[in-house]
């Protein structure tokens, strides 16, 4: 895992394409237990190197009810984003994960995590994806039905500060779904 961590962190495939440069962001562990894929490291993450380093990772963490602690240790959570650099800004956000690094890399970081007993799939870009034709229309579909998924996925909306219009127009997420994912979660943990 550390050689394959390392080549990772040398990285340059979309080089060309990345206003900040390659920095790639990732945790793993071979006793992973729970894989968290999300979208792309945004700005202040590219600038700390730590992922989830922000308000959106100040949700997801509540969402899955737990400490910093508990989401840094790498024994319990891995931390594959579908880019593993910042894309750069587009009109509204950042815009979509570079496409280069899922299937360079993401099958063999799984490959090295026998232990894993769920993968938390961030976003629609994750969830397309993994769940390829058995993800529904919409990203609130998918949600919505995340029992469809279980035991292995659990799909959820991307937790940013500029989804709340999306949480606000969906209250039954917080309600019905993040009870069940913290569940699920205290139960691997």
């Amino acid at each position: 895992m550390e050689d394959l961590l390392h080549h990772i962190s040398q990285c340059t495939i979309c080089k060309a394409h990345l206003p900040l440069g390659p920095r790639p962001v990732v945790t793993a562990n071979i006793k992973s237990k729970i894989v968290i894929i999300g979208q792309a490291p945004g700005t202040k993450v590219h600038d700390s190197g730590i992922p989830w380093d922000d308000q959106s990772g100040k949700r997801l963490r509540q969402w899955l009810n737990v400490t910093d602690e508990q989401f840094y240790n790498t024994e319990n959570f891995a931390i594959i984003p579908m880019g593993f650099c910042y894309p750069g800004k587009a009109k509204t956000g950042d815009l979509p994960p570079r496409p280069e690094c899922a299937p360079q890399w993401h099958e063999q970081l799984l490959e090295k995590m026998p232990n894993v007993k769920l993968i938390i799939l961030i976003g629609a870009y994750a969830q397309k994806y993994y769940l390829k034709d058995s993800a529904k229309r919409t990203l609130t579909e998918t949600v919505g039905d995340y029992k469809d998924y279980l035991p292995m996925y659990f799909p959820i909306p991307h937790p940013s500060p500029t989804n709340r219009f999306w949480r606000s127009k969906n209250p039954w997420f917080e309600e019905l779904v993040v009870p069940e994912l913290r569940k699920k979660v205290e139960e691997i943990l």
